[in-house]
């Protein structure tokens, strides 16, 4: 069980395909950072959407080792190949799974219980089968079972209703405040690979999938880094790790030339923005959010007496439902535009076949007008790549090192 002295700390991790592989870099810079022989662990409370949420249930898994798993889910993101894990689903894609459904009832086949809901232009199964093998189950119930977890927190889309759901398993001693939100749900119950799958079913690229009676998907389509549920778990202070430059790094891109706009606006161009104004703009506004929260905080201290100031925040927590109180973020973006990287990447990148290059949105004529793959950086499930963007998680924490120190101080 973790010491009851020591600060409860989330680790917050957004969704974003290939780029998740940023986040690894950076739990294991802050692992060297701290270094062993702490009283406290980095970390009790876990909270992913998206791929976010396969490397958090990962991490929860090796909460008890000294360095969180992150030697190990290196290797693993390291070891990606394109030809397994971006395989088309043509049959799918054009005629669905119903097609199977009728073959079954023509040969009197009975019809199994669907896991997946939908059309979907990737093969699920190689990453299913990763996902399934890679994660210590029992460990990660064990963990959590015994406290050294508080809670883990993985988000998904409910299919029929939009609702976000947050699954959350907890520790015996642990709550999780009820969310006032009435578009987020929360359920209790053991995490599986089921769940953190659901979390990661990007509409059209894969398909919704089955967590008991109903079907989910990507849990960031609408909010993508779970800060709100860690905070409802008792986390006092929240590491967030994004994977996106944050909005003062955009850069200033030149004019299309008129051999650039015959190819534009290319679907592919423009889905990598979309993905980008999805998944970053939740991350941006809950970080201003908690902000203004602390600002608020701050005002009441200094400005109200004692009793006047605990009288206000009863009367803002019975609204809200959640104890107010300062918040300390430690908030990880990558100091690189990782579209830029993919885009450089793949340009070398050999072997890649006309489906492959199609499917990743490799566009020459754009590329090289933005030097950037912003869509191909969400699938590029390539170890070389993913390799890149561990190393650049790395160096980004490893250059905050002081910022580290005094933030984990107890």
């Amino acid at each position: 069980m973790s010491d009851p002295t020591c600060t409860p700390t989330a680790l917050v991790l957004s969704g974003g395909g290939v780029r998740g592989a940023y986040e690894v870099g950076v739990i294991r810079g802050i692992v060297e950072v701290l270094g062993t022989g702490r009283r406290c662990d980095p970390f009790q409370v876990f909270a992913g959407t998206s791929v976010g949420a396969i490397n958090a249930a990962f991490v929860a898994a090796h909460a008890h080792t000294t360095d969180l798993g992150t030697g190990l889910l290196s290797e693993l993101w390291r070891s990606l190949r394109i030809e397994t894990y971006l395989r088309v689903l043509a049959g799918d894609l054009l005629w669905g799974r119903p097609l199977r459904s009728k073959l079954r009832r023509l040969l009197r086949q009975p019809e199994p219980r669907p896991v997946h809901l939908g059309r979907s232009l990737l093969d699920p199964r190689p990453l299913e089968k990763l996902v399934s093998s890679m994660l210590p189950w029992d460990q990660l119930h064990e963990n959590i079972a015994n406290g050294r977890v508080r809670a883990l927190i993985v988000s998904a889309l409910r299919v029929a209703t939009g609702t976000t759901t947050a699954f959350a398993e907890l520790a015996p001693h642990v709550k999780l405040l009820p969310a006032r939100d009435l578009q987020r749900v929360d359920r209790f119950e053991p995490i599986t690979d089921a769940h953190v799958l659901a979390s990661a079913a990007i509409p059209f690229l894969f398909p919704a999938r089955r967590v008991g009676e109903y079907f989910y998907a990507d849990g960031g389509l609408r909010f993508n880094t779970p800060i709100n549920p860690a905070i409802r778990a008792g986390a006092h202070r929240i590491v967030v790790v994004g994977v996106h430059q944050p909005p003062s790094a955009a850069r200033t891109v030149p004019p299309l030339s008129p051999e650039q706009l015959e190819h534009y606006p290319d679907p592919f161009f423009l889905a990598g923005k979309v993905l980008n104004a999805l998944l970053l703009d939740p991350v941006v506004n809950d970080l201003r959010l908690v902000e203004a929260l602390n600002q608020i905080m701050s005002v009441l201290d200094s400005e109200l007496e004692p009793e006047v100031r605990d009288r206000v925040v009863a009367s803002l927590e019975a609204v809200r439902g959640v104890p107010y109180r300062k918040l300390d973020t430690l908030v990880f973006l990558p100091s690189e535009d990782i579209g830029r990287l993919a885009g450089a990447h793949a340009t070398k990148l050999g072997g890649l076949t006309r489906l492959h290059r199609w499917i990743l949105g490799l566009n020459p004529v754009l590329a090289a007008a933005h030097g950037e793959a912003d869509w191909a950086s969400y699938l590029l499930f390539d170890g070389e790549f993913a390799g890149k963007l561990i190393d650049l998680g790395r160096k980004d924490a490893l250059a905050r090192a002081d910022e580290i120190h005094a933030f984990f101080a107890e």
